[in-house]
């Protein structure tokens, strides 16, 4: 997989898009100047965070399987971030969380082709050692500031680079979760609601337990606090 490394970029998930050289790409950054998280949120990326994307072409992926790329980020992610004395938790359906705050976002952008996935591009943003503003220091966090030792950004990239091209499973991705069984908050745009989580099924969804009987809940229609 051909490998380019950028000291600047507007976002490495856009880079890739106007890369056509290449089927299977990964890209990253020691800075972003227009890093997008997810439902269109602007991503802060300054130096001193691990930036970057995964570009991969397909040729029979169904797109009932999307839920393995989401699966394979984020297990990725948990096991660097895990390597250098951390304990991860994958807050579902895309943070990873040390120490109860955020550490890494993930965002994964599809082209489908009827019934299957043509290409992803799943862009991850790991703080290792960049100053976090005011606003964000009581939710998010850095590597350095939970291990307590001084990491450098490139040794965080060599280990996620190694681990970005390994396959998981699903029960990799539920080892990193440590809420089912336990009362959630669930927010919607009709309001907060709470929810007992019960499990993750196979294409991605909470199963939650909510007025006395199970219901499967989608990313795209919530947020989750716990």
């Amino acid at each position: 997989m051909k490998i380019i490394e950028l000291d600047s970029v507007d976002s490495t998930n856009e880079y890739c898009k106007r890369v056509h050289a290449y089927k299977n790409l990964i890209v990253t950054a020691e800075k972003q100047t227009g890093g997008k998280g997810t439902k269109g949120r602007s991503f802060v990326s300054d130096k001193g965070g691990l930036y970057i994307s995964v570009m991969r072409t397909y040729e029979s992926f169904l797109s009932a399987d999307a839920f393995k790329i989401m699966i394979d980020a984020c297990v990725a992610v948990c096991r660097t971030v895990e390597s250098f004395g951390a304990k991860p938790v994958i807050r579902w359906a895309n943070d990873v969380l040390v120490g109860g705050k955020k550490i890494c976002g993930t965002l994964i952008e599809n082209t489908f082709s009827g019934s299957f996935i043509s290409r992803s591009i799943v862009g991850m943003g790991i703080n290792v050692r960049n100053s976090l503003p005011e606003q964000l220091k009581d939710i998010a966090t850095t590597l350095n500031a939970q291990t307590g030792r001084d990491l450098s950004v490139n040794e965080v990239r060599a280990v996620l680079i190694e681990n970005l091209q390994k396959n998981y499973s699903l029960q990799d991705y539920k080892s990193y979760i440590n809420w089912l069984g336990k009362e959630i908050l669930l927010k919607t745009a009709d309001g907060e609601r709470t929810a007992v989580a019960v499990d993750i099924d196979y294409d991605g969804g909470l199963l939650c337990v909510m007025g006395g009987s199970v219901r499967k809940i989608s990313s795209a229609e919530v947020s989750l606090r716990f």
